[in-house]
């Protein structure tokens, strides 16, 4: 029972910890922002804040990332793909971030004091998703502001947090690679070890460790022309970026060796609707591009 207790007030406290690190770096990238747009060098400003964020939560809430392969992360321009799990995953961003990443938002949140103000001066593409038209308009902006500047898009193709405490992935919406498709720039999918192991929200657990990630090779979109293609593809990465998930396997923590028959899976349907929050800033699969 008082382990029980202190297990929640510990994952309370560290939430209140991340948040008011969000908080501090929405600020820093504020000014950050400005100051780079005025010597000519908004690419690194989403890089500067990433960073700053992730080293932040390293040195307080002790959860240290490993890359694999992190120099594919630089062979741009690209759209960036991820397994999207928890609140987790905006310190996973802060690592993974290169100079000239940058990701899609919900036009409300650009209204968000000190976030919404980081996003907008540093190079979010806002999407009106009410309004297909002006959204496919940004759209085709960001395309073409991606290949001119050589820069990249980051999405998570699985459309929303999976909370998953197996070695698997949501299916995968089709807007990153229509996106993808339509701009002529390869995708590049990242694979981040299952997390759960660090952060539950459902069973209140935030412990230190390690994430583990290895990127895989960049996948070239020339040769896709149909709505079929691109769903082959789509099923193709999705099939790869799980192989890797299973090989990569937990998150590493001091003292625990999770194995997979201890996790349940059913309550997963259930967490999947309610683990969107309020600082979820990714927009992952886009019906205004296809459809399909």
């Amino acid at each position: 029972m008082t382990s029980s207790i202190l297990s929640k007030v510990k994952f309370y406290f560290k939430c209140t910890v991340c948040a008011l690190i969000i908080a501090a770096s929405a600020l820093y990238g504020v000014i950050c922002s400005i100051l780079l747009r005025i010597v000519g060098k908004i690419e690194y400003a989403q890089y500067s804040v990433a960073r700053t964020f992730f080293y932040t939560c390293r040195f307080l809430l002790g959860i240290n990332i490993k890359i694999k392969n992190e120099h594919l992360l630089t062979e741009l321009p690209a759209i960036v793909i991820s397994n999207h799990q928890s609140a987790l995953d905006i310190h996973v961003l802060g690592r993974i971030f290169q100079p000239g990443y940058t990701v899609t938002s919900k036009d409300s949140l650009k209204y968000t004091p000190f976030l919404g103000w980081f996003m907008l001066l540093s190079g979010t593409f806002f999407l009106n998703r009410s309004k297909s038209s002006q959204a496919r308009k940004v759209l085709n902006g960001a395309l073409q502001d991606l290949k001119n500047q050589k820069r990249a898009l980051f999405m998570f193709p699985e459309g929303t947090r999976s909370a998953s405490r197996s070695l698997d992935m949501l299916p995968f919406k089709k807007g990153a690679f229509h996106l993808a498709k339509e701009a002529g720039i390869p995708i590049i999918p990242v694979v981040v070890s299952n997390t759960s192991t660090i952060f539950d929200a459902k069973n209140k657990i935030f412990n230190t460790g390690e994430i583990n990630i290895e990127v895989l090779p960049p996948v070239s979109t020339a040769c896709l022309e149909t709505n079929e293609d691109v769903t082959k593809l789509c099923a193709d990465v999705r099939k790869s970026m799980i192989d890797k998930l299973k090989s990569i396997g937990y998150s590493k923590v001091p003292g625990v060796k999770p194995n997979q028959d201890d996790y349940s899976t059913e309550d997963e349907d259930e967490d999947e609707n309610d683990t969107n929050s309020e600082i979820e800033v990714i927009s992952e699969g886009t019906p205004l591009v296809s459809g399909d």
